[in-house]
């Protein structure tokens, strides 16, 4: 068996990332048919019959199943085959991946980190257009795609904390962005800034620091980037947000069906829906995540043609102009060229961005699944139903407890990523991994993995729940009265809630504990800390409680972040007497932002503040905590 010691560090990390990628239990095996997809994971793919011979050869320890260390060896004996290099060369060569050297002196030893020219291409081309116009960027913006602009430009942390507020505005305060005459340390806030920002709407951070976008880390660079785009391009692909997306409601389906599907599943539904209309081909068999059945179709382009010209203006609309779409490029033969004149057509729609001729012809799915949402953003051509008889009471928008829920397990990187809270819990998966962050033990034998079967699926769905619930009164000693699986199961709102926040309190407490030696924490040694903290630094503010009135105006957490870290308050841009609520909210989202910049990661919102919601108000006090600790 190969030794770990062939592999850098940080090799070792990334393929413990690409091993996890696939081992969704988390129990340290994978099964063999898998392996493929963890290669592929970890940048070494196999062509198909390579794969084949190697799983029917391969000889495993436990039941069919691979472990990590098996893993490793068989990584170890590809990585040195002259015919895995050799295939692997032909793949970079063919997708436009550029493989770089590692930037730190123990991984340019021997690693190698792919990234794809394509994908920075398109994110250079959209940040040069969000931000074309913002005078704090133009230090670095226009950035020339053709170079390594981009990999320089968000080192200082502002390039980075401007997209976060692009994809989900009011996510930073700007004044708490450090933007003139830079040190070290000001970048490294704004840094801290921009990567606990990003936590905070759903970004998988853990990998990433900020050295790493210092140092403008192509892979990490891309790998964030792409997250901030994507859950900007996705904010209102969802029913709650568009009521015209009911228009793609099947017959047969109900409208909890239609609001169970995740972005992705909406957006070819919608693509779908334009094309059946053209008498176009649609596609089929579409689960979570796009399949490549889907491009397929769109390689050549012809899908596109049609599916812009049933979405263009008609000129049917009060201060809309109609646009025509020249179909006569669907006459060119040649895959590029028709791409081509296909993508002219897009530009007249002012939706280009994303892909080139090539991307669409190769079916780069990251790239064009951006090219599809952004069209989609811009020109949706749905129109609510009237005449259907639908309970439109039911439809629900999230609320900002609940999204605050999910976007911190999507911080976690739980797998499957968590869209819709309730219909994605209903099979337990995911809170067992937040059972294993709060090393509370899994038994993954207990546990039944997708895909489900068509006939009794819900009901081994519904076994999980029950587990989760046995694991939340047995191991984590929760407070479940009256909760049960099929509580969780059929995302019953109250109940669900009240096992998530116990969770997210104990991960919160348990980061805590961690710094202090294991010591239990609780409420009352907060609150305590707090108290201390701030008469050691000399400030008025006190809090008696987290339901503490004088927690409405913010100023004991900005005096608390001042007392942490003296001096980085602004207090000539705040308001500390007989605020009003208006003052009270600017308060406020100065407050979230200030203790994000200085390190904490904080995913309460500021309206948590103003409103005093206990809950979430105690884990911002205790991260506070944690930092303050930290520098002790």
């Amino acid at each position: 068996m190969a030794s770990a010691a062939h592999f850098s560090e940080e090799e070792m990390a990334e393929l413990r990332e690409a091993f996890s990628k696939v081992d969704v239990s988390g129990n340290g095996f994978i099964d063999a048919n898998e392996l493929t997809d963890v290669l592929k994971a970890a940048n070494l793919p196999l062509p198909g019959y390579k794969a084949r011979e190697l799983v029917q050869n391969l000889t495993t320890s436990e039941n069919g199943r691979i472990s990590f260390d098996e893993f490793i060896s068989i990584f170890q004996n590809l990585k040195s085959d002259d015919v895995a290099k050799s295939f692997r060369k032909q793949i970079n060569k063919k997708e436009g991946i550029c493989a770089i050297g590692g930037t730190s002196e123990q991984s340019s030893a021997g690693t190698q980190h792919s990234y794809s020219e394509e994908e920075k291409y398109a994110f250079v081309n959209w940040i040069n257009k969000a931000l074309e116009k913002d005078p704090d960027c133009k230090h670095v913006v226009p950035m020339n795609p053709e170079t390594d602009d981009l990999f320089q430009a968000v080192g200082d942390g502002i390039v980075l904390c401007k997209m976060i507020n692009f994809s989900v505005p009011d996510t930073i305060d700007e004044r708490t962005i450090n933007k003139k005459k830079l040190t070290p340390f000001t970048i490294q806030e704004n840094l801290n800034l921009a990567l606990n920002s990003a936590s905070a709407i759903g970004c998988h951070v853990v990998n990433i620091g900020a050295e790493d976008l210092k140092e403008g880390k192509p892979y990490l660079v891309l790998g964030l980037l792409w997250q901030v785009i994507k859950i900007g391009l996705f904010a209102d692909i969802e029913i709650s947000r568009n009521e015209a997306l009911i228009a793609l409601l099947r017959e047969g389906e109900s409208l909890e069906d239609l609001m169970r599907l995740s972005p992705e599943e909406l957006l070819l539904r919608w693509a779908n829906y334009h094309l059946e209309n053209a008498g176009c081909n649609k596609v089929n068999n579409f689960s979570s995540d796009i399949k490549p059945d889907f491009y397929s179709i769109i390689k050549d382009s012809r899908a596109y043609y049609h599916l812009l010209n049933q979405v263009a203006p008609k000129g049917d609309e009060e201060g809309i102009p109609a646009i025509t779409i020249d179909m006569s490029g669907l006459r060119e033969k040649d895959d590029v060229q028709r791409a081509e004149c296909m993508l002219q057509q897009a530009e007249r729609l002012g939706c280009r961005q994303f892909v080139t001729a090539t991307d669409v012809v190769r079916g780069n799915p990251k790239l064009n699944l951006a090219f599809i949402a952004n069209l989609f953003n811009k020109y949706p051509a749905l129109h609510k139903p009237e005449n259907q008889d639908i309970d439109w009471s039911s439809i629900e928008g999230e609320t900002r407890e609940e999204r605050t829920f999910r976007n911190w397990m999507n911080s976690l990187g739980v797998t499957p990523r968590v869209n819709h809270l309730y219909s994605d819990l209903s099979d337990a998966l995911v809170i067992f991994q937040l059972y294993e962050k709060i090393k509370v033990p899994v038994d993954w034998n207990r546990v039944n993995k997708p895909p489900y079967p068509k006939l009794g699926g819900n009901m081994k769905k519904l076994e999980n729940c029950n587990y989760a619930v046995e694991l939340g009164k047995n191991q984590a000693k929760f407070s479940l009265v009256g909760i049960a699986g099929q509580d969780l199961n059929e995302g019953n709102r109250t109940l669900t809630l009240a096992l998530i926040w116990q969770l997210m309190r104990r991960y919160t407490l348990s980061i805590l504990e961690d710094i202090g030696g294991g010591e239990k924490v609780n409420d009352e040694i907060i609150v305590n800390w707090v108290n201390e903290t701030l008469t050691a630094a000399g400030k008025d503010s006190t809090i008696s409680s987290f339901k503490d009135g004088k927690i409405s105006t913010s100023m004991p957490v900005l005096d608390l972040i001042d007392a942490i870290q003296p001096g980085s308050i602004k207090y000539d841009l705040l308001k500390s007497e007989d605020l009003n609520d208006e003052e009270k909210l600017n308060n406020a989202k100065y407050a979230i932002s200030m203790a994000r910049k200085i390190g904490a990661r904080v995913y309460a919102l500021p309206e948590d503040l103003v409103e005093v919601k206990p809950k979430m108000v105690m884990t911002v006090f205790a991260c506070l905590m944690g930092k303050g600790m930290k520098k002790v």
